[in-house]
């Protein structure tokens, strides 16, 4: 068996990003990875501005009791006049800084009547200025090619005027489910049947990563109809996933139908439960990687060792979301011969920190305990756990984004 960390790289490495970009509007880049480095074009901001309601005065006119005359009440968009000596300026967040000012007062320190300001408090130079490129400079890095595009940084591009970006093609993803046990849901079930929660399941968490699920095929038990379904699925996908069929029963056909497709299959046995069985083939350089038939096995599969595969493949800059270590709590200690996964909560801990509490049944058929997990909680093999010790833990929301 595949330790872990190694299958993970393999599978991580199992393809490289998409060679086909493409523009979109900046309303359509949430969620799209940026496909080059982008530079600032303007500055932000473009011209020193203000940052309160108040009024644009030389340091030098200010004395206590010292009535300025207001020169001009300049609002957010106005051109300001520059400013006459011994003068202020009315001015409003966001309004320009008049030439010859070097002083902003906020208006809650000033007292205006008769077309006259008085500053009740000694003002300080250059404060509440926005300076011009204080934010950004024209021709500095403003974002990173393989970053993944999202509010914030729609509103960085928005401010340098910029109406599309440049970003990778969409990931387009095949899932083939295989069993002639298998029904979809909404159909007939009969006693010795179960309904498909696989293939919708994939589906859900291929969108959720940004992916568009092209096809989602389910094959009866024979070559015919898995020759069919992986013609189909190659001819219109970059990644293919196939759930279950992969082990050496006599209704396992998955294996011999990629090889007879040209496929170079490795499979594998990895050191982690759940999710043992994990295949990769690759045909005509698009990998193909299959899952293990428990519902709780593929979801652990894909978002350990499949997730990465699926940022690289978007030509994301960050392929690992970064991993925490807290605290398990097991009422006795926990040891396998396999590294395992469990699910877990986090929850806030008497201390004031958080610990990992983990679902009750763990089986890799209790699909139950996929939506009550907050992550996955990773244990050594073959070393004792005990209880309050700490474990990696993989938050689900990181790594299923």
């Amino acid at each position: 068996m595949l330790d872990f960390d190694q299958a993970q790289t393999l599978l991580a490495n199992a393809a490289g990003p998409l060679q086909r970009s493409e523009e979109v509007r900046l309303a359509d880049a949430a969620g799209r990875v940026l496909a080059a480095d982008l530079q600032a074009t303007v500055d932000i901001p473009p011209a020193d501005n203000s940052s309160m309601d108040g009024y644009a005065l030389r340091m030098a006119d200010w004395g206590p009791g010292v009535r300025l005359p207001i020169q001009q009440r300049c609002y957010a968009g106005d051109m300001p006049e520059p400013l006459k000596p011994g003068h202020a300026i009315r001015l409003f967040t966001g309004s320009l800084i008049p030439a010859g000012a070097d002083t902003v007062v906020m208006q809650e320190d000033a007292v205006e009547a008769d077309g006259h300001v008085e500053i009740s408090r000694q003002p300080e130079s250059d404060l509440y200025i926005r300076r011009r490129g204080e934010d950004t400079m024209a021709g500095s890095p403003l974002l990173a090619a393989g970053t993944l595009l999202e509010a914030a940084h729609v509103a960085l591009l928005a401010s340098q005027g910029l109406a599309s970006v440049p970003v990778f093609g969409q990931l387009r993803m095949g899932i083939l489910t295989t069993g002639d046990e298998l029904v979809l849901p909404g159909q007939p079930r009969a006693t010795e049947q179960i309904y498909n929660s696989n293939g919708p399941m994939l589906a859900v968490l291929a969108r959720g990563m940004g992916a568009l699920p092209v096809h989602v095929l389910h094959a009866r038990d024979t070559e015919e109809d898995l020759l069919a379904a992986f013609k189909t699925l190659l001819a219109d996908c970059d990644l293919v996933l196939t759930v279950g069929g992969v082990s050496v029963g006599e209704r396992d056909l998955v294996k011999p139908a990629l090889a007879a497709l040209g496929g170079e299959l490795s499979l594998w046995k990895v050191r982690m439960k759940p999710g043992k069985p994990v295949a990769l083939a690759k045909i005509d350089g698009k990998p193909v990687v299959s899952l293990p038939g428990n519902p709780v096995s593929a979801y652990a599969v894909f978002a350990m060792l499949v997730s990465p595969l699926v940022r690289r493949m978007q030509g994301r800059e960050t392929l690992f979301p970064p991993i925490s270590h807290l605290p398990l709590r097991t009422e006795q200690p926990r040891q396998d011969a396999r590294e395992e996964f469990l699910r877990v909560q986090r929850r806030p801990a008497e201390d004031g920190g958080a610990e990992l509490v983990p679902y009750v049944h763990q089986g890799s058929g209790v699909i139950s305990s996929l939506p009550w997990a907050t992550g996955l909680a990773r244990l050594p093999a073959g070393v004792p756990v005990h209880d309050n010790d700490r474990v990696p833990y993989y938050d689900l929301r990181h790594w299923l984004a």
